[in-house]
């Protein structure tokens, strides 16, 4: 079963890369904002897990260190986000 569970693991990080090493720069932040979305979800599913009752003391533990990483991935991906749009704004011409 680890064998199976490994190798489908190794054709999702090359498949990964094979199709973000394809996207042209100008859908980098469309992307972006999308899997920020994803992120959002993920961050649902972690609360849910963090609140289920009758998990004990591990499961509290794994619920609020998955909703941790959840907001970081979410903040982080907002402020480069954010970022990157600001690339595109046009800049005030000091008089």
């Amino acid at each position: 079963m680890i064998v199976f569970l490994a190798f489908i693991l190794m054709l999702s990080i090359f498949l990964g890369f094979e199709v973000i090493s394809k996207v042209p720069s100008t859908l980098h932040t469309p992307l972006m904002s999308g899997s920020n979305a994803i992120s959002g979800i993920t961050l649902l599913g972690a609360l849910a897990a963090a609140g289920a009752p009758g998990m004990g003391w591990v499961g509290i533990l794994l619920g609020t260190l998955a909703v941790a990483f959840a907001t970081i991935n979410v903040v982080g991906g907002y402020f480069v986000t954010d970022r990157m749009l600001s690339m595109f704004k046009k800049k005030e011409q000091k008089s």
